[in-house]
């Protein structure tokens, strides 16, 4: 009986682990995607926003940073994504 139990968890974290993998994917597909020449060819446009949300690790040891971009926290979007005018074109790295 003990391990009846034991399969069920491991089926529902399979599951719920399977569910978060599709919910990315799909979400991730919704998202538009530029290549870095299309970036390197819009750097000049004023209505672009460049934000960089890596992670704090990622952004301190990381080698190369987009001049100009602004650094926000990618974990406290909520607070500070409303301050970008929403006719401005955003680019999240």
């Amino acid at each position: 009986m003990k391990h009846q139990g034991f399969f069920s968890k491991q089926a529902m974290l399979f599951f719920f682990l399977l569910s978060i993998f599709l919910l990315t994917e799909a979400f991730a597909a919704e998202v538009p995607r530029i290549t870095k020449e299309d970036l390197q060819a819009m750097l000049s446009n004023p209505e672009l926003i460049i934000i960089d949300v890596r992670s704090d690790g990622d952004w301190t040891s990381g080698d190369s940073k987009i001049k100009g971009a602004l650094r926000e926290d990618p974990g406290k979007l909520g607070t500070w994504i409303e301050k970008y005018p929403k006719e401005k074109t955003l680019i999240l790295y």
